[in-house]
């Protein structure tokens, strides 16, 4: 006889694989705390906060377990030893609320089951609440509550379908007990989860939305400091090319401004200005990676501190009461360093027309101690007025930054006391372009 081939389960069996996976799934949820063992407002940044859940689960605790133990005395006539276990049984625990509200269940679950059990042997008066007692009730939503801040959705929901289960079990055995009590614990109890879950779920969407705006904000920054960077790599390109091309047309030209040279000598000169065109077209293809898409390069000859007068009056001409202290003698400045501070004279008059519009500010420029020392000192904005932009980009910062580490030098800048702002920058010369350093001594 041939066998036909399995065909997909019925769906009976999917339905009892599911149920299976979830009662497994719910098993795990109320036995598995979700959350480490830290408590409540663990992070609020006063300490009366971070005090505050400890405070309160105290004062949960002194209050229910006297009361506890005098209602099950009073109105449930149970002996004062049993009626004291089970009111520390029932409501020690609330101690536990701040940071393992899960294992406190546990404790107080069956307690409150073991109280009912126990008041159902007992004579108890018209009005006593059964199966929970009044003060076990209260007790209980607490615990809802601070299973809700805390626990997953899937945990609660388990929680308070074993409750509701426990309650209907305990009317089964006595249905001629009033269960006034377990519909009363059922419907507060799922509105006390469902305000805990809201607000858990609201304070993680909070947590979730601050930590990427701390990663955006990460980004950003991380984002303008590479646009920065190639910026400066594009104005250095001119620099550095004007170099390779003196080199290459010196090697070129060797054999014939010097006579006499031999066979070897003319290959070295040709394998150096061979070597400088290579280098040359690697830069420029490095260049044309590092341009953004759809921009030209900028034909204009880089500025330097030749230019810096034009700068300040032309920023002066904007309304902007600048003056300019040039040292009539710098030396020779190397490109990079003279193109470094005309930016950052550039960058930081633009910060000041931007953010104290009108203040009277001082450019100096001088070099001592074989260095270059760039300082733009402004005041406050003469009267009280709106900046142009309330929230910069931090590019202008973040550029002199880099201008700066680029030259070896420091930079310094922050607010005045006065409510003005500087910018000092210090970058290295090389000591034989320094005006200020001594001749070399020859030996005699």
């Amino acid at each position: 006889m041939s066998t036909s081939p399995a065909g997909p389960p019925p769906p009976a069996d999917g339905l009892v694989s599911a149920a299976r996976r979830n009662l497994r799934e719910l098993a795990h949820g109320l036995s598995h705390a979700s959350h480490p063992s830290t408590p409540l407002l663990a992070g609020a940044p006063k300490p009366w906060q971070r005090m505050l859940p400890y405070v309160v689960v105290l004062a949960l605790t002194a209050t229910f377990i006297p009361v506890t133990i005098n209602v099950l005395t009073t109105q449930y006539d149970m002996p004062g030893a049993l009626a004291g276990a089970l009111g520390v049984a029932q409501a020690a625990p609330l101690l536990m609320l701040a940071h393992r509200p899960l294992q406190a269940w546990w404790i107080i679950f069956p307690a409150d089951i073991a109280g009912a059990l126990v008041a159902l042997s007992r004579s108890t008066g018209p009005d006593a609440l059964w199966p929970w007692t009044a003060p076990a009730l209260i007790a209980y939503l607490f615990l809802l509550l601070a299973l809700g801040l805390r626990e997953t959705r899937r945990t609660v929901v388990g929680v308070w379908v074993v409750t509701a289960a426990a309650g209907a079990a305990l009317h089964l055995i006595a249905p001629d007990r009033t269960a006034d009590s377990a519909l009363l614990m059922s419907i507060i109890g799922a509105v006390v989860l469902v305000i805990g879950a809201a607000v858990r779920e609201r304070g993680e969407a909070t947590r979730r939305l601050a930590e990427q705006e701390t990663i955006s904000e990460a980004e950003r920054a991380q984002r303008t400091l590479l646009e920065e960077r190639t910026r400066i790599a594009r104005e250095l390109h001119d620099v550095v090319a004007h170099h390779m091309s003196v080199i290459t047309v010196q090697a070129d030209s060797a054999p014939y401004r010097i006579s006499g040279l031999s066979e070897p000598a003319q290959e070295e000169f040709a394998s150096i200005a061979a070597a400088a065109r290579e280098s040359l077209g690697e830069m420029r293809r490095l260049l044309s990676v590092l341009r953004s898409d759809g921009t030209e390069g900028d034909r204009a000859p880089q500025p330097g501190l030749d230019r810096l007068q034009q700068l300040v009056e032309a920023t002066v001409r904007a309304g902007l009461p600048a003056e300019l202290s040039l040292a009539a003698e710098l030396g020779e400045v190397p490109p990079a360093v003279d193109l470094s501070a005309y930016r950052i004279v550039q960058e930081a008059l633009a910060n000041v027309v931007r953010h104290a519009p009108g203040a009277r500010t001082q450019v100096s420029v001088r070099a001592a101690a074989g260095h270059l020392n760039v300082l733009v000192v402004n005041g406050p904005a003469p009267k009280p007025a709106a900046p142009l932009e309330s929230t910069g980009t931090g590019h202008g910062l973040v550029g002199m930054r880099e201008r700066v580490r680029l030259t070896g030098g420091t930079l310094d800048t922050g607010p005045l006391p006065d409510g003005g702002f500087r910018v000092a920058a210090r970058m290295p010369l090389p000591p034989a372009m320094s005006p200020s350093a001594p001749p070399p001594s020859e030996d005699l």
